[in-house]
């Protein structure tokens, strides 16, 4: 029976994969602006993310996952990881030289996790020169040779201690020594956004930026810093006639994760701010941002205000804040700020939006304008229809821009599988041919092998003409989708105003119609 396509079983499936991206959440995380050491917006700031991290329907970023990715810390203070050297010491002068290479590797996963300097170099180097001594005690003599040139690679005039290393180790060491002097070196070149920054290779300090070095090629792990601005550890591999690298520690050097995840932004720029936290949003994988931050104008009420933007576009989505004083920040007001920059609406009017000429309300127009009024200017994002809210506070489609993906990937595949019947279904074509040339140019009703070829070539017909058209249709329905999704322009805000005193109230409505 000839293969009949069914392309609503093929829709079927492009609509189970479209449905099931559109329902993965977009992935969040938040994090603070302003004095990294205020304690009243670590607070409010830990909170709100904790007020976050409780609905269950988020997925957001947690604060030990971002100290991880960025700062790892080490588990052991300085003084315990020497003396677990001295106990791998001992493993090794005790023959128990497994138990004695286990503690070193576990040892120095820590050390490269301790702040850059020269107490963190002598650690480093003290690891690998007894991870030297113990491979060649078990006959490792290239893994021995590794661990020497860890160190002199970075110090080529380091002197071993008579008294610790035996003649026979200060020989291989001087010779590794002569070998690495003779071996072509790599140009490393390192800049910084911050001039003079001090540059650290393995914890070692090998001067300020700008810096040029001649090293063995191989990975090295580097750091830079300049004040109290560190930058994020990385590993550079040198190779090649030159290396060039530029570290932006002017951003790197702003962020910090202790005691929560924060951006220093001491100086008003807020356009840098929301620009170092898209690039944040993207070194970690996430797709939106939210900025806290405490706002103290210089006339008015305290302000703790959130901004959520887009890291794939790097547009500002929704901005909210609310009222607070002293340290904690009510539930109530949170809960209904969690609701806003994660839905664009709010059960509650402690929440405000920005006002229509652009500036919110504790921006120093906004309270300008709040004092003339004679009372608070609210807007209650719940008060608005249904539409208004939808076409001016949407949150990103990122479900349909991922289904767009996921159908354009299966028309792609689609289509190529048509290709691949193509070429299997001209092997039959060949077989039909030399069939015909072997009956005289005819194909005879008896021939069995004619009919089978004939009935091959037509199930693959049938087969090619659905992947092409199932194909195509995903190409156009991903192509749509993707069209669909992309950003479009948010019409201008509609504001209400509420001010009461002893003889009455009134209420005004502003905006854009």
């Amino acid at each position: 029976m000839p293969f009949r396509p069914k392309p609503s079983a093929f829709a079927l499936l492009l609509c189970l994969l479209c449905a099931t991206a559109a329902r993965a959440a977009p992935h969040r995380m938040v994090v603070s602006s302003g004095d990294c050491r205020d304690a009243e917006l670590n607070g409010q700031s830990k909170a709100f993310y904790d007020a976050l991290r409780a609905r269950p329907e988020q997925r957001v970023l947690g604060v030990p996952e971002f100290a991880e990715r960025l700062f790892p810390a080490p588990s052991r203070s300085f003084e315990d990881l020497q003396r677990q050297l001295d106990a791998a010491q001992d493993q090794f002068y005790e023959g128990r030289n497994a138990r004695a290479t286990q503690q070193l590797d576990d040892a120095l996963r820590d050390i490269r996790r301790l702040p850059p300097g020269e107490p963190r170099w002598r650690l480093f180097a003290h690891a690998q020169l007894l991870h030297g001594l113990n491979h060649r005690a078990t006959g490792k003599t290239k893994d021995s040779d590794a661990a020497f040139l860890q160190v002199l690679r970075l110090q080529p005039k380091y002197q071993l201690d008579p008294d610790q290393y035996a003649p026979s180790i200060r020989q291989a060491f001087e010779k590794l020594r002569r070998e690495l002097a003779r071996a072509p070196k790599v140009k490393l070149s390192l800049k910084s956004t911050l001039p003079a920054s001090d540059v650290y290779l393995e914890g070692l300090g090998v001067g300020q930026t700008p810096l040029a070095l001649e090293l063995p090629a191989g990975a090295y792990e580097l750091s830079m810093v300049k004040g109290d601005a560190v930058s994020f550890p990385r590993q550079v591999q040198a190779q090649g006639a030159d290396t060039p690298l530029l570290v932006d520690l002017a951003y790197e050097g702003s962020v910090t994760a202790a005691p929560f995840p924060c951006l220093s932004a001491t100086d008003g720029n807020e356009e840098r701010t929301w620009s170092h936290a898209v690039r944040l949003g993207g070194t970690l994988g996430v797709e939106e941002v939210i900025v806290v931050r405490l706002e103290r104008p210089s006339s008015g009420p305290k302000w703790f205000a959130a901004t959520v933007l887009n890291v794939e576009g790097g547009q500002k989505l929704r901005e909210g804040g609310f009222k607070t004083q002293g340290l904690d920040a009510p539930g109530e007001a949170l809960s209904a700020l969690v609701d806003f920059v994660t839905t664009g609406r709010s059960p509650s009017n402690l929440v405000v939006m920005n006002n229509a000429n652009g500036k919110a309300p504790w921006d120093a127009g906004g309270a300008r304008s709040t004092a003339a009024s004679g009372g608070p200017d609210l807007t209650a994002p719940h008060l608005l229809s249904e539409g208004e809210v939808s076409a001016a506070q949407a949150p990103p489609r990122t479900g349909l821009r991922t289904a767009s993906y996921v159908a354009l990937g299966a028309g792609v595949a689609a289509l190529g599988g048509a290709g691949v019947v193509r070429l299997l279904a001209q092997k039959d074509l060949d077989g039909l041919e030399a069939r015909r040339a072997a009956n005289g140019g005819q194909l005879l009703r008896s021939d069995a092998q004619a009919v089978a070829l004939r009935g091959a070539l037509v199930n693959k017909s049938h087969l090619m003409t659905g992947l092409l058209a199932g194909g195509g249709a995903a190409v156009v329905t991903g192509a749509v989708l993707f069209l669909v999704s992309s950003p479009a322009k948010a019409p201008p805000a509609v504001t209400l105003g509420v001010a009461a005193d002893g003889t009455g109230a009134q209420a005004n409505i502003s905006g854009s119609f």
